[in-house]
């Protein structure tokens, strides 16, 4: 007769979650690292007193908000290579539904996170109870369905036994590299308290092995055959080298054939910024040697990237009328993209194998030239954005990361998601290891670093993280900082007030759409935006939240400031008021944002006449 342990469900989950491993080149980590947690009638009786009953096998984490939360569990998964996450448990109502903005970031960012929302009672005894969504024409609907769409998997758990075969598929699906992302399992809250005589081998440990697929032979041949034929192959490196830890893979490649690397916002740092290969960033936000070579590519040769209008410069950059592609991807669905020659493996395999089948072939030395050339004029244009002729001076936003630049060592990490600095980031910013560059691209969310600085310290609680937001972003979500404070998570967070949405603003301007409503200022007389700006103190702010806080008014004590937040062992905020005078070297490729067709205001027409010729230029690569 088989074993059995009468627990409720809340608690058999609890248990089982902390028993999961995953494995990959022998090494073993638990696949679920802690539980964050806001507790409502949804969940309180049921995963709370679980949490609490179980509090020695599975570490919980207070939150402040739940989409913050969840952005901590994406950080933390991210810096853990996607074999270790955090799950996320709400209450049913308002709770679940924040958690809809951080499901989408983490399934378009193909990284996994486990969320746990409460949900309306499965048996109906209150019919709606408090929060609940009625359908009339659907009985089993709750705001939990909103996370359907953005979950790699979806179940809700109506009976205590069906917990089993969905809690199997939701740890498969978390570990699996190709189908990983959200994962929700909704748990009506009286079903959560519900008892049930569990097997024992549910709760025994269990490993996912997280597999490194090699590519076919023959489509390893082919590709091969299309590097040898090709005279100027370029390398767009996506993040699925860092997720697949294909750094070394890549740089024992390009050693040996000088192919350059461009890299995306997420494959930034899969090679040292120093490497003669790297060409820096490229598409709508890359550097100059890295678009020109790509406006040349007869052979663009994407490792780990899903591509983005960004990345290809919204099908503009790649203009060479031989181009052709090559993807080497773990999931066919990215292979197959820009009408590639589709090469499915494991990035780390996949370039050991391309490595192996290229032995002996090298680019033309003509060519390393060039864009070695390109490579060196490139980084005196960062050096000049970076360096100020005053340090008594107000620091532009490209001195700001100038200065950190000078601050930082090869093991800290510098997050940011949205607003200006990505681009500012992307083109600039030296990666001098693997993990020190951590954009969230994918989703560009607003209010994403501070609770992502708190999952990557979490996970990597020996390298100093730094958190870059504006304004913007930081009125979006600072609540994490109570957050930090609270558990001691030492990070940095670098708060620059530009008084609105500088990015928005440029892109508004150029498109047509004169700045409206995106700078923080006052009505003037004719209603607009105008006056002058608002009387917001953010760094008191953060320092009523908890956080230390250093000002800095100068570059000088930018610097300076920035070195004792490095130093401190309590969460900091340096806070600066940057110059908006512009530093940043200007987009080296179009991005592809519609302007209107027909207008009055002079500022639309002139858009709209350089929207047209940019877009003459887009192609689709069949």
């Amino acid at each position: 007769m088989t074993a059995t342990t009468r627990l409720t469900v809340a608690q058999a989950l609890v248990r089982f979650l902390a028993a999961q491993y995953t494995e990959r080149d022998g090494r073993r980590q638990r696949l679920i690292g802690a539980c964050w947690g806001i507790f409502g009638h949804g969940n309180v009786a049921g995963l709370g007193q679980a949490l609490v009953e179980y509090s020695d096998a599975m570490p919980y984490l207070q939150g402040r908000n739940e989409q913050s939360m969840v952005h901590a569990a994406v950080g933390y998964a991210r810096q853990s290579n996607r074999l270790s996450t955090q799950a996320v448990t709400t209450s049913i109502g308002p709770g679940a539904t924040n958690l809809v903005t951080g499901a989408a970031l983490a399934t378009i960012n193909r990284l996994p996170v486990l969320l746990l929302p409460g949900d309306v009672f499965a048996a109906r005894p209150a019919d709606p109870v408090l929060q609940q969504l009625e359908v009339p024409y659907a009985g089993d609907v709750s705001v939990n369905d909103t996370l359907r769409p953005l979950s790699r998997y979806f179940d809700r758990i109506t009976r205590p036994e069906a917990l089993i075969p969905a809690a199997l598929a939701a740890m498969r699906t978390l570990a699996d590299p190709v189908d990983t992302g959200a994962v929700t399992l909704a748990l009506p809250q009286d079903v959560q308290a519900e008892a049930y005589d569990w097997p024992e081998e549910f709760f025994a440990e269990r490993t996912w092995h997280v597999r490194r697929p090699a590519p076919d032979a023959s489509a390893l041949a082919e590709a091969a055959a299309a590097v040898r034929a090709a005279r100027r192959p370029l390398i767009v490196a996506g993040g699925g080298v860092h997720h697949s830890e294909a750094e070394d893979a890549l740089r024992a490649l390009v050693d040996a054939t000088g192919i350059p690397v461009a890299s995306t916002q997420a494959g930034k740092g899969s090679l040292r910024y120093d490497h003669p290969c790297d060409v820096g960033g490229v598409g709508h936000t890359g550097t100059a040697v890295a678009d020109d070579l790509a406006r040349t590519a007869d052979l663009v040769i994407g490792v780990g990237t899903r591509y983005t209008d960004f990345t290809t410069a919204s099908n503009t950059l790649f203009a060479a009328e031989s181009v052709r592609f090559l993807n080497l991807n773990i999931a066919s669905f990215d292979s197959h993209k820009m009408g590639a020659l589709s090469l499915v493996a494991d990035a780390r395999a996949g370039l050991t194998a391309l490595a192996e089948a290229l032995r002996g072939h090298r680019v033309d030395a003509a060519y390393e030239a060039e864009y070695r050339a390109g490579k060196e004029a490139w980084e005196k244009t960062v050096d000049a954005a970076y360096a100020a002729e005053d340090d008594g001076a107000r620091p532009t936003q490209t001195q700001v990361l100038g200065a950190l630049d000078s601050v930082v060592g090869d093991d800290d990490v510098v997050i940011n998601a949205a607003g200006s600095l990505p681009g500012d980031l992307h083109k600039l910013w030296r990666a001098r290891s693997p993990r020190q560059y951590h954009l969230e691209y994918g989703y560009s969310c607003m209010g994403y670093e501070i609770p992502a600085s708190i999952g990557v310290k979490l996970a990597a609680p020996d390298r100093p993280v730094w958190a870059l937001v504006g304004d913007g972003t930081y009125l979006m979500m600072p609540t994490e900082i109570v957050t930090a404070v609270q558990e001691g998570v030492n990070v940095n967070l670098v708060l620059i007030q530009n008084h609105g949405y500088a990015s928005i603003g440029g892109l508004s301007e150029e498109t047509g759409a004169e700045r409206f409503g995106t700078a923080y200022r006052y009505r003037a007389a004719d209603r607009t935006y105008t006056g002058d700006p608002l009387p917001v103190d953010l760094a008191a702010n953060a320092a009523s939240l908890g956080m230390d806080v250093v000002r800095a008014d100068t570059v000088a004590e930018l610097r300076a400031a920035l070195r004792a937040a490095r130093d401190s062992d309590r969460p900091t905020c340096v806070y600066v008021e940057t110059d908006p005078a512009g530093t940043a070297p200007a987009a080296q490729a179009w991005w592809d944002v519609p302007v209107a067709e027909t207008a009055t205001r002079p500022a639309a027409v002139e858009a709209r006449a350089r929207y047209e010729r940019h877009v003459a230029g887009r192609r689709r690569h069949l």
